[in-house]
């Protein structure tokens, strides 16, 4: 009833920012009734099998699950799946990713006993899987009072988290207390869960998912039809502005203005980390001088791609594969205060990677990448025109760079095969728990 209190309270203050998201970008308006009121029962048929439930926040965390689901699937084939998400962006990606497998997607419950009560009811889990960590008090007391394990996944905790969860110890260190297994990203992490309250013998070191989940090879069909889509030729060099915020698209553009007389043969793509921004930023596009190629806006390929044409990919779920098409790639979110995003998809592509300062949501990948030669970070703005630069007069030094980039990745797969161990190690004494109490 407490953290009931605190989230009404939440939502009549957020209400009018609420409101006006919801009129004014569309957000917040999709999947209201299982947000509020939980899973119903006809959207999910009861079934004797036993159903894993994995949570994933919204695209990032979404992306990490087909090749964790995969394996858990090979281990446990007579278990259903259940994807739930707490974003637009995030469920319509999942809708993507598994509609066409058999398993149920739907939006994760508000954290009020009530929804939250009638999806466990409807769903009736026998293991939980947050991803990286949704902190939700209630669910995850409604969900181990009902002796379901609650395990989390690709476990991270920023050291600014962790100072916020010390201020509130007392409400919130029986919720970590809960955890069955954790498996983190590295030993920093773990440190900051104990400190939380997590028990030291139910977390393990795992390393990151996202390691796995990054890609190998160009040479796929997906990228392919990307090149194709733009009219690339093999002259060209792409350079990819991904996962961008307010102020660097305009950053990389600039760069891209600097360098065309010198280097005609540049070309680059922007994407922006949010839909809600992109209109706004094809407007910028076009302000500054260039046409925008949308790619919402045209499914068929160019017969060439103009210097003077930059690309928007304005859609949700392809980042992945238009990294294949880059050479080099500028990683948005660490000009300003977001901490960067995930730099090893195009590190996996052997990019010549770089990122701005900001790099606190990754500084484990940051520094792995920084310290092999394998990326280059950025201090100022102006440092983004100076690396295009030599990447394009030095391509052998672009090159050292994707090699080096890619060589950390491969060094560091396994994440998933170790954490599948631990939560087959967990639902095994699961069921060896409840056959003795029945």
């Amino acid at each position: 009833m407490f953290f009931n209190i605190i989230y009404l309270c939440a939502l009549v203050f957020a209400s009018p920012l609420i409101a006006y998201r919801a009129i004014r970008e569309g957000r917040y308006r999709h999947g209201v009734r299982q947000k509020f009121l939980g899973l119903q029962p006809h959207e999910f048929t009861p079934s004797a099998q036993s159903t894993a439930w994995f949570h994933a926040v919204s695209v990032g965390e979404v992306n990490l699950l087909p090749g964790l689901v995969a394996e858990f699937r090979k281990c446990h084939p007579q278990w259903r799946i259940a994807v739930s998400c707490s974003t637009d962006t995030g469920f319509d990606l999942a809708r993507q990713r598994f509609a066409d497998l058999g398993i149920t997607v739907f939006f994760c419950p508000l954290d009020f006993t009530w929804s939250v009560t009638r999806t466990l009811d409807t769903l009736r889990p026998s293991l939980l899987i947050l991803v990286e960590l949704e902190l939700w008090p209630n669910l995850i007391r409604l969900v181990t009072d009902r002796g379901i394990p609650c395990t989390v996944v690709n476990a991270r905790l920023s050291e600014r988290s962790l100072a916020t969860y010390t201020r509130v110890d007392r409400l919130l260190r029986s919720t970590f207390a809960r955890i069955a297994w954790m498996g983190c990203q590295d030993h920093d992490y773990a440190a900051r869960f104990i400190a939380c309250g997590t028990d030291k013998s139910s977390i393990t070191v795992t390393g990151s998912l996202k390691f796995d989940d990054a890609p190998t090879t160009r040479d796929t069909p997906e990228v392919n039809a990307r090149i194709d889509w733009t009219g690339a030729n093999p002259w060209h060099q792409v350079m990819l502005a991904g996962s961008t915020h307010a102020g660097e698209e305009r950053i990389a553009i600039d760069a891209y203005r600097q360098l065309q007389t010198a280097h005609p043969e540049l070309r680059l793509v922007i994407t922006p980390r949010h839909a809600t921004r992109f209109d706004e930023v094809a407007k910028l596009v076009q302000s500054m001088g260039f046409e925008c190629r949308r790619r919402s806006e045209s499914k068929s390929a160019a017969n060439d791609w103009g210097a003077n044409t930059i690309v928007l990919v304005d859609t949700i779920g392809e980042l992945r594969h238009w990294w294949g098409t880059a050479r080099i790639a500028f990683v948005g979110g660490a000009f300003g205060d977001r901490g960067g995003q995930n730099m090893l998809e195009p590190a996996g592509y052997g990019c010549a990677v770089c990122f701005g300062p900001n790099t606190k949501n990754f500084d484990d990948i940051a520094r792995r990448l920084i310290d092999a030669d394998g990326a280059v970070r950025l201090h100022e703005p102006e440092d983004l025109h100076r690396f295009i630069d030599r990447c394009l007069s030095d391509p052998p030094a672009a090159d050292r760079l994707g090699i080096h980039a890619q060589a950390v990745v491969h060094s560091h797969r396994g994440a998933t095969r170790r954490t599948i161990e631990h939560l087959v190690q967990v639902t095994s004494s699961s069921v060896e728990r409840y056959a003795r109490a029945a």
